[in-house]
């Protein structure tokens, strides 16, 4: 709906009585005299290339690849010299790999090279090579559009030419690129925490610079902020070490990529444990908790604390600002023990109660969880719909339409007000009206509380560390401030870049278009 040639080919919007409106021809024909005025203008000096999307999902509101879009690429088949096809609008273009597998446009797009001899490019989440090749061996596209694998990884193209697949820094399809275009912030990306900042930091994607006086670092938690403070430290030269208390690398990723739909999210780890194991300088140790003890007795220069946080049981978060003294500990299944025990967490039978204060991804996931797992399940939350802050990342709708098709009660704009042995009580966010619904077993998921205790030891026995060798001591992820995982990685890489810096490199800011 953003352009004035679809303007003029969809029905719902071209009404005109006129030769450009009516019939398909006739809608068609604005079109055609674009197409045949660019070629009269460019000649033969540059290629002209015609996007259509070819279905909007919209059934027989819109167009269809089946119907009158299939049509439009017949009847201008040989006219441009490349199309590029996809689908509209930008949520069901950009789809996210919790509702989208690799090639989901290929029922759409397929048609397209049958009936043109002219290139066909394309996309559908591709991130694997081996996908790209497939879908060109088969003749569905000749080439693959490839905009968010491209921004998790610049040098993709370069990595299968040279025969280095295993370096691709694959994208998870999250969307938190396209989160910060919809939020008007600096792009971030999950998988690459350079992109935005190739200038106003002056951040290569693959290069980062040498120490000078390399130093032994030690990395305390291996969550993704440790992961790639530690991938990024040994990339420099420095002496790394990365100890995690747990079995399991990963830290919130690992538990994360584990629900339903968040599979891919695991790359996040995969990536920056290959890199790590390749490289001499960095030292893996897992089952390692260390005391504040333990780290002044080891003589390393550089402790990077990076133990995650934990949810949050007393339901403070956005609409609850203190903690909730009348919730019923035993009835309380935390979201800490769903990450690790699953649907198995909840040992009360009855109805589960959700209460989502966060406002993104993750308390829908966990209801489609419980909900997969034969609980019923009821959504409570004080936002207006299910996990607002999803519209940013163009997947809302569907969390929601996920939600209702496995039958969740969703009662939005309420929030909690009492809690009794088999029920809850819920006010309305605006007329404080209350209501009472069964819950066996409240799974609140409002706020994290940072993990620092050891970076809190450790700053009160500061006069110790001139003895113990230390040089600094710096928390970093979700330690330092809980967020999104792109905010974790980003805070790993950028402290990892500022190691040996006398002061902070400052963010540039001048705008240097020229007229």
């Amino acid at each position: 709906d953003m352009s004035l040639l679809q303007h003029f080919l969809l029905k719902r919007h071209n009404h005109r009585i006129d030769e450009y409106g009516g019939s398909l021809e006739n809608r068609l024909r604005l079109f055609r005299e674009v197409i045949a005025d660019t070629r009269d203008a460019v000649g033969d000096t540059c290629a002209i290339a015609v996007r259509l999307a070819v279905d909007e999902l919209l059934g027989d509101e819109g167009l269809q690849h089946d119907g009158e879009a299939r049509e439009i690429i017949e009847a201008l088949a040989e006219e441009p010299d490349l199309w590029d096809v996809n689908l509209s609008d930008w949520s069901n273009d950009s789809q996210t790999s919790r509702f989208s597998d690799e090639g989901f446009q290929e029922p759409f797009t397929g048609f397209v090279k049958s009936v043109t001899s002219k290139p066909v490019v394309g996309v559908g989440r591709y991130t694997s090579p081996d996908s790209m090749v497939r879908v060109i061996r088969q003749g569905l596209l000749d080439f693959i559009g490839a905009a968010r694998p491209s921004i998790a990884d610049p040098f993709l193209p370069n990595k299968i030419r040279h025969g280095h697949p295993e370096d691709i820094r694959e994208c998870i399809g999250c969307n938190i690129c396209a989160a910060g275009d919809n939020t008007c912030v600096p792009m971030r990306c999950t998988q690459n925490p350079t992109i935005g900042e190739e200038w106003r930091r002056d951040w290569h994607p693959e290069i980062i610079p040498r120490l000078e006086k390399p130093e032994s670092y030690l990395v305390v938690g291996g969550g993704p902020a440790g992961l790639e403070a530690a991938r990024a430290l040994s990339q420099r030269g420095a002496e790394v070490i990365l100890a995690e208390a747990g079995d399991e690398w990963g830290g919130r990723v690992s538990r994360e990529s584990r629900l339903p739909g968040l599979a891919a999210w695991a790359r996040v780890r995969d990536w920056r444990m290959q890199q790590l194991q390749q490289r001499p300088n960095a030292e893996l140790y897992l089952q390692s908790a260390l005391d504040t003890e333990e780290i002044l007795s080891y003589g390393i220069a550089n402790i990077v604390i990076a133990t995650g946080a934990v949810w949050r049981d007393d339901g403070v978060g956005r609409q609850h600002r203190q903690a909730l003294t009348f919730l019923d500990k035993s009835r309380i299944t935390g979201v800490e023990r769903l990450l690790s025990k699953g649907s198995e967490a909840i040992s009360a039978d009855g109805p589960v109660v959700i209460f989502d204060d966060d406002r993104f991804y993750l308390a829908s996931v966990l209801a489609e969880l419980i909900a997969g797992a034969g609980f019923h399940t009821t959504f409570v939350t004080p936002a207006p719909l299910v996990a607002p802050w999803s519209e940013n990342t163009l997947e809302q709708s569907r969390i929601q339409k996920r939600l209702l098709e496995l039958d969740v009660r969703i009662l939005p704009s309420r929030s909690l007000a009492g809690m009794n042995k088999d029920t809850l009580t819920l006010a309305c966010t605006y007329t404080g009206r209350q209501e009472t619904i069964d819950c066996a077993s409240l799974v609140p998921v409002t706020s994290r509380l940072p993990s620092d205790t050891l970076w809190q030891e450790l700053q009160d026995g500061r006069q110790r560390w001139r003895d113990a060798g230390i040089r600094s001591v710096r928390r970093i992820g979700d330690c330092y401030s809980p967020g999104l995982i792109a905010s974790a990685c980003h805070s790993g890489h950028l402290y990892a870049r500022e190691a040996g810096e006398q002061q902070t490199r400052p963010v540039l800011r001048e705008d240097i278009a020229r007229l």
